[in-house]
């Protein structure tokens, strides 16, 4: 596997002997510096070029970097089904080479780069030929730092926690899993993740990233609560997903009030009772049951 100067050296030296290259320029988490290294972290790099047109019409010039697995074009698929693309101010190449390495390569127009360099504080100049690009601060991930919930946020997260929770319940009992695993995934984990990320934000004065769906957390929170976070996340065995519900739900809780009582705001405990009564009463109810509450 190729070490990180070498990557540098033929990023940087195929900017330099190329004179359709203006600039170049980093982004994602190599400029970050909260941000730990290891072998899998990819290079996101930007060539700034005068004309992007000769770069995707003749593709061959990406050969240079190595020998490649495979690789992706996010420009061209927009472009083949049919979504607005822009050729003319961006165009890319995701490659994945077959010693382990990884470049997001652009080209972009000197327009686009001086927007885009301004609108991410995670940028890194790595070569201006001709002072194109505009001068920058020190790369920092402020912009991605947890930030304080207003009290409406609050309320709107717990409440969509809970009340999401009937469709778990009523997924569970018709064995509907694919339809609780996505529920559970891409509806109310989120919630959960938001309310740990205030938690931790109120500790830390909002002043860290918890990364990309919370996979930073472990960094910040009590081992008890990570590892709980962890157990949230079951197999597809329905009652190991019943087990993870419920390990969801007190953690959520548990978390929710201690926002509320560090930041003035009101959690609705009676709601949330309510639905862990709901829970906890669909499953126990039979496969074959005709009402949810027996009518007296």
């Amino acid at each position: 596997m190729r070490t990180e100067q070498q990557m540098y050296d033929i990023i940087l030296k195929t900017a330099e002997s190329d004179p359709r290259i203006l600039a170049v320029y980093m982004n994602g988490s190599r400029v970050n510096p909260n941000v730990p290294k290891d072998i899998f972290q990819d290079y996101d790099i930007v060539y700034v070029v005068a004309d992007t047109k000769p770069f995707y019409e003749d593709e061959t010039w990406i050969d240079h970097f190595g020998e490649r697995l495979y690789m992706q074009m996010p420009e061209k698929m927009d472009a083949l089904r049919g979504r607005e693309f822009h050729f003319d101010e961006i165009y890319g190449w995701l490659m994945q080479f077959a010693d382990g390495n990884r470049i997001d390569l652009h080209v972009v127009s000197p327009e686009y780069a001086q927007k885009d360099i301004l609108s991410d504080k995670l940028c890194r100049i790595l070569l201006d030929k001709e002072g194109i690009l505009p001068a920058i601060p020190d790369a920092t991930d402020e912009d991605y730092h947890v930030k304080k919930p207003s009290h409406e946020d609050f309320w709107c997260d717990c409440n969509n926690f809970w009340w999401c929770m009937n469709n778990v319940a009523k997924g569970l009992w018709r064995r509907e899993i694919p339809y609780v695993m996505d529920m559970l995934n891409m509806i109310i984990r989120p919630h959960l993740v938001n309310l740990l990320s205030w938690e931790i934000g109120i500790r830390t004065n909002f002043a860290c990233s918890v990364g990309k769906s919370g996979k930073y957390m472990y960094r910040y929170l009590e081992r008890c609560d990570w590892e709980a976070f962890l157990k949230t996340y079951p197999d597809s065995d329905t009652e190991h997903i019943w087990q993870s519900v419920f390990v969801m739900c007190d953690l959520f809780e548990k978390t929710a009030l201690q926002v509320a009582d560090q930041l003035g705001y009101i959690y609705q405990r009676e709601e949330a009772a309510a639905s862990r009564y709901f829970l906890e009463h669909v499953k126990k109810l039979p496969e074959d049951a005709e009402e949810i509450f027996v009518s007296e």
